[in-house]
């Protein structure tokens, strides 16, 4: 019985882990809130449930400043432009395949700035452009799965071309889009929770239409 409740909840944190993202937006009043959920579902009004594992994300760039809890997210005053942020630390590994296996997620608020800069990226190939191009350690990705969520939570499937390239179609909707793509690694890594052989590495950009 212990055994297959330590089975069970070793499939509930990967199910929980692979189905989630971390994503970026501004709230109303120009602040970045970091969001941890299932963007394509309503929000519950306190947040997802999961949202208590985002304790404490990374900001690139330097930014320092104090990091407020709201209902879902986390709340950060920063200036206008792109934001970047990254957690290795949101769910404790869990077993996959034989291996231990943890995730990585990364996220973007912005299509100014045409560079990427995180590890995995969804970086515009022009400033404000509708084309992204899905980089790892600056190498474009190429055939690989990315989904685009509209405001209304619609989903549209599209895939990398030869160059890690992704061109978005014409946007119906007014308000926040969200780009996300995942890739799986296998090899020796180390989390702050241990050593995983399987990593999964997920990014978002999240853009203003």
């Amino acid at each position: 019985m212990r055994k297959l409740l330590i089975a069970a909840l070793a499939l509930g944190t990967a199910s929980i882990a692979q189905a989630h993202e971390v994503w970026i937006e501004r709230g109303a009043n120009g602040a970045a809130q970091i969001w941890l959920g299932e963007p394509e579902l309503p929000i519950p009004a306190g947040g997802d449930p999961a949202f208590p594992s985002l304790k404490a994300p990374k900001l690139l760039g330097g930014a320092t400043a104090a990091q407020t809890r709201g209902p879902g997210y986390i709340e950060v005053a920063l200036p206008a432009g792109d934001v970047r942020a990254w957690d290795d630390d949101v769910f404790k590994p869990w077993d996959e395949d034989g291996k231990k296996a943890g995730v990585v997620y990364y996220a973007r608020s912005g299509r100014g700035e045409a560079k990427a800069v995180m590890p995995l990226e969804l970086a515009p190939v022009s400033a404000n452009g509708d084309r992204f191009t899905l980089t790892r350690d600056g190498k474009p990705v190429a055939e690989t799965d990315v989904t685009l969520v509209s405001p209304g939570r619609w989903m549209l499937a599209l895939k990398t071309d030869a160059n890690g390239q992704v061109a978005l179609p014409a946007l119906p909707e007014k308000g926040r889009y969200i780009l996300k793509a995942s890739v799986k690694e296998e090899g020796d890594f180390t989390l702050p929770a241990g050593k995983v052989a399987i990593l999964h590495r997920t990014t978002t950009t999240s853009f203003v239409n």
